[in-house]
């Protein structure tokens, strides 16, 4: 296993990954994959095995409030993935050890009926800090 930080020469091994977890039109996609690449404020760590990538995780610092932090700017995790026949082998693990050697403090969040997530924060040693509803109003 090899987990290296990704940057633009990464992007056609980054993009089959990333379409995985995120579902959209792939132009799209690859155009904000592009620009969260070039950003400082954003990481991604790609996960090799066998000279094969099979994982990815993005990080960014919010330098805005975050929920139960103490400090700013605050590394936060954006998203992980790890394809599915890989998964339960601690690389998810692994990748969010390094996003966490990028930061003070760290955060994260993820939506209240996604119980592997919930289960995955929890043992990653992550606290909740709020449970949150959000609501919208069509007006026109």
């Amino acid at each position: 296993m090899q987990i290296k930080k990704a940057n633009l020469s990464d992007l056609p091994i980054l993009s089959p990954l990333f379409f995985l977890l995120f579902n959209g039109d792939k132009n799209t996609l690859e155009q904000e994959l592009k620009k969260l690449l070039c950003s400082k404020n954003h990481i991604f760590f790609l996960l090799h095995k066998e000279n094969k990538a099979i994982a990815f995780a993005l990080a960014s610092l919010r330098f805005d409030y975050v929920e139960g932090s103490k400090t700013s700017p605050v590394g936060y995790l954006e998203a992980i993935f790890v394809k599915e026949e890989f998964r339960r082998k601690s690389y998810a693990s692994s990748l969010l050890k390094a996003c966490q050697l990028w930061a003070l403090e760290f955060a994260s969040d993820c939506e209240s009926k996604n119980l592997a997530s919930i289960k995955f924060h929890k043992a990653m040693g992550f606290d909740i800090t709020n449970h949150l509803i959000c609501f919208i109003k069509k007006l026109r």
